[in-house]
């Protein structure tokens, strides 16, 4: 959510910022704005919708300067407006900020009282009154910051530029990600390293209640009472060509086809080829000890979290609770003592899942996170991280890290059963075998491009869509009309099968197309019985099946797509990816904007 690109240096300001605020699309937003220093004033551009309309009105009013400030807003207070966009200022200073402040209607109250006039509805405009007050008082710029700080309540990362400060730049950051990137007599401030990429690998990444000061020889990193800390510089890994769409037309399109890259990654990080075994990183507790866990999780993450409760219940017998992040901690649930928390997400930065992580703590848990950014605030908060080597991932709606996130929690799941003496060595090579077998079993459902894109032709004019699956493949379900929700726009809904009788039956006729995830496993004449069922009310059969189950899938389905058979324990894994691809064909037939869907956000980072 937001983003927050800054420099100062010798080079021209405004093409760097536009360039990283580029970068940082995927983060999701609805205005744009950069802010910079022209002999020593401070002069804005900013623009509602796309970063092309902000492009355009630099081209028509150019913006010079060589310290600049920009920004990509996704609204939470006021509509996403021009006026609403940031960067917000004053003649003394200008700020762009990411994340909420919980307490800005008592402040913003407060300086109404001291004669201070609001021109927007943002809760970030009160940041910069709050500065600009204790300027206007006397005080130097980073005393101002470092006084507004303390007033603040909430999560937030900001970046500051001053009037007559040229080469001057702060930035802070509480419960929210920011990092600092060092060139060669100019120094970056992002809201991750993407944003930095193209310009320095040389990142810092700043923890909660870090202020730091920078200028173009370097950056000093202090509390926000004042005291200087040290914060280690590291070496990113991410290139500024890893982020190409490489010939594809869309960023979803082409991580659709990293799956098995991405998949053969993760595995290689957890499986040792010599001796067939799963290798994880020390872990903070015995598995074999283990009371129980708790899964949580927001968005297809929870997805995944709720395939990797049927595994771990299933094969490894470890009793599992689930929860949605957002409702864990209002919950309140009671927790057992020495409990594995087992949190997944793609940025490591979602406040609902941080805020869960932390209520965990709070209850003894042991902190364990499947996460694809190993920097991030949830990462440094853990016990222990399983990395899920998807690399970034630029499309707002989640592929490769879905598959990633269950190929990892597939592993975890054989490591546990082996450790509860659940699984023996037979048994865990059987399973190891069939993950290895993945990346070659996702290829060959990348292969069913053209019979997907037939299903989507059915699909693309519906106004309602059901989704269907029994097991590990009801997960499955929920990912498929989520992704069809997400980037489409058309009405979906996934149920359990069985419980099609129970209600939704309903809503079947000839115009609801149904969609099944329905391979050859255990529950299939399970699945294929409410088949049936929707079919005989004029239901349009849609199913993703396997070729163990074609034969029998076909009688009833208007079309299908058959898939590889894979062990019953892979499935999902192999059943997820058309399903996501059909979501993809299907916004592509509607010309939605397939990669920065509208009124979402990448990396959720307000409750």
């Amino acid at each position: 959510m937001c983003g927050i690109c800054g420099v100062t240096g010798l080079r021209h300001a405004t093409p760097i910022v536009f360039e990283g605020l580029r970068r940082l699309e995927y983060r999701g937003y609805d205005s744009a704005g950069i802010a910079t220093l022209v002999d020593g004033k401070i002069s804005r551009r900013r623009a509602a919708g796309k970063l092309d309309n902000l492009g355009l009105l630099l081209e028509e009013k150019p913006l010079a300067g060589t310290t600049g400030i920009g920004h990509t807003r996704w609204a939470t207070h006021g509509a996403p407006t021009t006026s609403n966009a940031h960067p917000h200022g004053t003649d003394r200073v200008a700020i762009v900020h990411n994340g909420i402040i919980e307490n800005f209607e008592t402040l913003r109250h407060e300086l109404e009282a001291e004669g201070v006039v609001f021109e927007t509805e943002t809760d970030s405009e009160t940041i910069a009154r709050l500065i600009d007050l204790y300027l206007s008082q006397g005080h130097t710029p980073k005393e101002s910051v470092l006084k507004s700080l303390k007033r603040l309540e909430g999560a937030y990362a900001i970046a500051v530029i001053f009037a007559e400060h040229d080469g001057l730049m702060i930035g802070a950051c509480h419960s929210a990600p920011l990092a600092v990137g060092y060139g060669d007599d100019e120094m970056f401030l992002g809201s991750d390293s993407l944003a930095l990429a193209p310009l320095t690998r040389r990142i810092t990444y700043m923890q909660d209640g870090d202020c730091v000061v920078i200028t173009p020889a370097g950056a000093q990193f202090m509390t926000f009472d004042g005291e200087p800390v040290e914060r280690e510089e590291k070496i990113a890994a991410l290139t500024s060509g890893a982020i190409g769409k490489d010939g594809y037309q869309h960023f979803m399109e082409k991580e659709l086809h990293e799956h098995p890259l991405v998949i053969g990654q993760t595995l290689q990080r957890m499986i040792d080829p010599a001796t067939r075994q799963v290798v994880l990183p020390e872990l903070p507790c015995n598995l074999a000890e283990v009371p129980r866990a708790v899964m949580t999780a927001c968005g297809s993450a929870f997805y995944a979290a709720m395939v990797g409760r049927f595994w771990l219940e299933s094969v490894a017998r470890l009793p599992v609770d689930i929860d949605i992040a957002s409702e864990l901690r209002y919950r309140d649930p009671p927790l057992t003592k020495g409990s594995l928390g087992l949190l997944i997400s793609q940025s490591g930065e979602t406040a609902d899942t941080l805020a869960a992580l932390r209520t965990l703590r709070q209850n003894s848990a042991h902190i364990l996170s499947v996460l694809n950014v190993e920097h991030s605030t949830m990462a440094r908060e853990s016990d222990a991280v399983l990395g899920t080597a998807a690399g970034p991932e630029i499309s707002v709606a989640s592929t490769k890290a879905f598959t990633a996130q269950l190929t990892v929690l597939a592993c975890l799941t054989i490591a546990v059963a082996r450790s509860r003496g659940m699984l023996d060595a037979a048994g865990e090579e059987e399973l190891v075998t069939a993950l290895l077998d993945l990346p070659s079993r996702a290829a060959d459902a990348l292969a069913q491009a053209d019979a997907i894109r037939s299903m989507a032709r059915i699909i693309a004019d519906a106004s309602n869509v059901l989704y269907l699956g029994r097991g590990s493949m009801f997960p499955v379900a929920m990912e498929g009309a989520l992704k069809l929700k997400e980037i489409s726009y058309i009405h979906a809904e996934a149920y359990a099968a069985g419980e099609m009788k129970h209600g939704p039956i309903s809503l079947i006729d000839n115009t609801v197309p149904i969609v099944a995830s329905a391979p050859f496993t255990p529950l299939f004449d399970k699945t294929l019985s409410n088949l049936q069922e929707a079919k005989a009310r004029g239901g349009r059969l849609l199913v993703f099946t396997d070729t163990k189950g074609a034969e029998r899938v076909s009688a009833i389905a208007e079309q299908m797509v058959v898939l590889p058979h894979v062990h019953d324990f892979t499935a999902p894994v192999v059943q997820t990816i058309p399903v996501q691809m059909l979501a993809y064909e299907v916004a592509v037939l509607r010309g939605t904007d397939v990669d920065q869907p509208r009124n979402l956000a990448k990396s959720v980072t307000v409750e």
